[in-house]
C-alpha cells in the first residue's frame, strides 16, 4: 500500500501485516495530496501542493524520480491509465492533464494534453477499465467524461448540489458512482449519461468511493467517521 500525505512523505506498507516498509529518504517539497500505484506495481504517480506530479519506482528512490511541473494549482488526485502508459492528473486550476508516463515514453503521447471544461477545482480522475475514457470529479459539482486519446468532453453528469470529492468507474465500466460534499453517492449510466440511482444514508460530505472486484458492492467513506458498504447489483 502507498500512502501520502501533508506531512510531505510517501510511505509504502505491507498489505498483509501493517508494517511500514518505507519512507522517502527526504521530505518532499510540499504535501502529497494523492497517490496511484502503476497497473504493474512497480512505480508511483503523486500529486502535490506545490502544483507538481511525480513519477518514482515504487521502492521510491530518489535517483528514479520524474518532474511533471505542468500544473498551475495544487495536484489533487492522479492516476494511472490501465496500460500504465498514460498518467492523468486533476488539479485545483480547474484542469485536466494527460501526459507520458515513464512507461510510455515511446507511446502516443508525444505532449502533454489539457483538459479544459470544469470551472472550478478537479478532485478526482480516473481511467475506465478498458482506458478509452476518462471521468473527473469536482468543486463545480459536476462529473465529467473524457475521451482519454483526444482529450474532448464527452458529456456532463449534473446533479450533485456541492463538490465532488470522489468518482469510480464499475469493473465493467458501464457505471460510474460519484461521491459529494452533498452527503450523497450517484450512480451514473456512462452510455446514456442518466442518473441510475442517488444514494443516502451518510451525515458527512463523502470523500471517497470504490466498487468490489465484482461490482455488485460499493464502499465509501465520508466525514461523519463512517465507512459504509452499499448493494449496487444492477444486473436485475
Amino acid at each position: 500500500i502507498a500512502s501520502g500525505s501533508p506531512d510531505e512523505t510517501i510511505k509504502l506498507w505491507n498489505s498483509k501485516t501493517g508494517e511500514l516498509i518505507y519512507t522517502t529518504d527526504e521530505r518532499l517539497p510540499s504535501a502529497v495530496w494523492s497517490v496511484a500505484f502503476s497497473p504493474d506495481g512497480n512505480y508511483i504517480a503523486s500529486g502535490h501542493s506545490d502544483k507538481t506530479m511525480e513519477s518514482y519506482l515504487s521502492t521510491v528512490s530518489t535517483s528514479s524520480k520524474t518532474f511533471f511541473p505542468e500544473h498551475s494549482g495544487e495536484v489533487l488526485s492522479v492516476a494511472f491509465s490501465p496500460d500504465g502508459k498514460t498518467i492523468v492528473s486533476g488539479s485545483q486550476d480547474s484542469t485536466i492533464k494527460l501526459r507520458d508516463s515513464i512507461l510510455g515514453r515511446e507511446g502516443t503521447l508525444s505532449d502533454t494534453k489539457t483538459l479544459e471544461g470544469h470551472t472550478n477545482s478537479v478532485f478526482s480522475v480516473a481511467f475506465s477499465p478498458d482506458g478509452k475514457t476518462i471521468v473527473s470529479g469536482s468543486q463545480d459539482s459536476t462529473v465529467k467524461l473524457w475521451d482519454s486519446k483526444t482529450g474532448e468532453l464527452i458529456k456532463t453528469f449534473v446533479g450533485h448540489a456541492d463538490l465532488v470529492h470522489s468518482v469510480v468507474f464499475s469493473p465493467d465500466g458501464k457505471t460510474i458512482a460519484s461521491g459529494s460534499t452533498d452527503s450523497t453517492i450517484k450512480l451514473w449510466d456512462v452510455k446514456t449519461g442518466t442518473e441510475l440511482r442517488t444514494i443516502e444514508g451518510h451525515s458527512g460530505e463523502v470523500w471517497s468511493v470504490t466498487f468490489s472486484p465484482d461490482g455488485k458492492t460499493l464502499a465509501s467513506g465520508s466525514s461523519d467517521k463512517t465507512i459504509k458498504l452499499w448493494d449496487v447489483d444492477l444486473t436485475d
